[in-house]
């Protein structure tokens, strides 16, 4: 029995010998060689950055609120990058504080005693825009503002209902963002709110002006000749001027009678009579548009020069002064249809009224030789002019300026003591008289415009066709006329447009 299990034990040990020895013949080697281990790999270089690793977070947190964090392990180390912005408050070795310090990026890294990264944090400190937006709402009725931030600033967007809600939205976030012992920041808001309805605003200035004058002159100019006794020749004249309205009748102008005495002696008296009426009608209707909040100007008209100096050379220098029709607005929509504008036009021509007049003259030129200067005259400007800020709805009207002038002058020239006498004094005066009156109003409307179809607007060259030579010469006409009596071409405009060339 003993013999019989020390075979089965040989047995049994030759077999796994045998198994042992099986892989190495089949590779075609000796049994007896063994085989070599693979060399281990060999370590990587990892670099990972915040917020791409598997244990990443990002999360938004507002100035002075706190996030809690509870970890699935114990953690050992918290690295926080910008701890100006985030403060972290230990409390556990599984639960943490975050708290925002300040607007701005940071992030924190939490790891266990062996090394393990627990969390990667990607913080952003950022203003409650929420009570930011519920502020604004409360206080501007029927806004539609969304607020965002960046960094320390607020960007507001969104419509309002008018200017005045605009401002208050922006002046809300100002103190808002602003620390309340420091002054307003007004760089710190962003504010990028429109209001609801058109912005681009047409104002329509209508100038209206009439004018009549009235001069009047009556003068008698009296030549009288005479001998006292025998010898002694005797002559009167007397020439009476217009000092007001000047020469308006030449010399030889009047009715004159003459009559002769005597031999030697004679009286001839000349009698001058003027009478002028004026008229004088202005209309100015210009058209401006302009984006609300952006200034606007316009001038039909022109410039005419006026010396204002000499160089060193004697050469005149010149400076050109506008005149005309002129018109300068700033629109601001205050809300749907309501427009204020800040607004001035002007109506001048140029007149010899007040105009200056230099006299000529010697002057020494760069070389020391005399030149002689002309004179020079300098016309006047009549200037009708108004500037004022209205409060207009679209489409309204308001009269800006009106004007109601009236200027009497007159001038009694004569020889003293005798043109005071009764009834006979008219022969040794002239009368002067001049007249003027004015009436101007400036009528301005505002209306609130958009964009349109070029098919829908019309200029005054459309439908023009100038006259054929045959036309021009047999019946004077500058412009051809076509269609049927009293027919408008299609697409005319209706109403009182413009003025009609015949």
């Amino acid at each position: 029995m003993g013999d019989t299990m020390k075979i089965a034990q040989l047995f049994a040990i030759g077999v796994l010998a045998a198994a042992a020895c099986l892989p190495a013949a089949a590779n075609g080697t000796s049994g007896k060689a063994a085989a070599k281990p693979r060399p281990a790999p060999s370590e990587t270089l990892r670099i990972r950055a915040g917020g791409t690793g598997p244990h990443s977070q990002h999360v938004s947190l507002g100035i002075n609120k706190a996030i809690i964090i509870e970890l699935p392990e114990d953690a050992r180390d918290v690295l926080v990058s910008n701890p100006d912005v985030v403060d972290a408050v230990v409390r556990t070795p599984r639960q943490v504080y975050v708290v925002g310090m300040k607007a701005g990026p940071s992030n924190a890294f939490f790891f266990t005693a062996s090394g393990k990264q627990l969390l990667n944090l990607e913080i952003l400190v950022q203003r409650d825009t929420a009570e930011l937006k519920r502020l604004i709402e409360r206080n501007v009725k029927g806004s539609d503002i969304t607020v965002e931030t960046i960094n320390d600033s607020v960007v507001l967007n969104g419509s309002v209902k008018s200017a005045s809600d605009a401002a208050a939205a922006r002046e809300i976030a100002m103190r808002y963002v602003t620390d309340p012992d420091k002054p307003l920041k007004r760089d710190s808001v962003v504010n990028r709110v429109g209001i609801r309805g058109g912005d681009q605003v047409m104002v329509r200035v209508r100038v209206a002006e009439m004018q009549r004058t009235l001069a009047k002159q009556l003068g008698v100019d009296f030549n009288a000749a005479f001998n006292i006794g025998k010898n002694i020749p005797v002559g009167i004249a007397s020439s009476n001027p217009f000092s007001l309205l000047g020469q308006a009748l030449s010399a030889s102008q009047g009715f004159g009678v003459g009559n002769i005495l005597s031999s030697g002696n004679s009286v001839e008296g000349t009698l001058r009579a003027f009478e002028r009426s004026g008229l004088v009608r202005t209309l100015a209707e210009p058209n401006l548009t302009a984006v609300s909040g952006e200034a606007a100007k316009f001038l039909a008209g022109g410039e005419f020069p006026v010396p204002v100096a000499r160089d060193r050379d004697g050469n005149v220098q010149i400076e050109f002064k506008p005149f005309g029709v002129g018109l300068g607005f700033t629109p601001v929509v205050l809300s749907e249809g309501r427009i204020s504008l800040k607004i001035s036009t002007e109506v001048s021509e140029i007149t010899g009224e007040n105009a200056f007049v230099s006299q000529g003259g010697l002057s020494v030129d760069s070389n020391g030789n005399l030149i002689s200067i002309a004179g020079v005259t300098i016309p006047g400007i009549r200037v009708r002019r108004a500037e004022t800020t209205v409060e207009l709805p679209s489409g309204g009207s308001m009269i800006m300026a009106g004007l109601l002038q009236q200027q009497i002058k007159q001038n009694i020239d004569g020889i003293p003591g005798l043109k005071n006498l009764p009834i006979l004094g008219s022969l040794f005066q002239s009368r002067d008289f001049q007249s003027g009156e004015t009436e101007l109003v400036v009528i301005v409307t505002p209306y609130l415009v958009e964009a349109t179809s070029p098919q829908n607007l019309a200029s005054p060259t459309d439908g023009f066709v100038p006259a054929s030579d045959a036309e021009t010469v047999l019946l004077s006409r500058l412009n051809a006329v076509y269609g049927e009596k009293g027919k408008k071409p299609q697409g005319a405009l209706k109403g009182p447009i413009g003025f009609t060339v015949r």
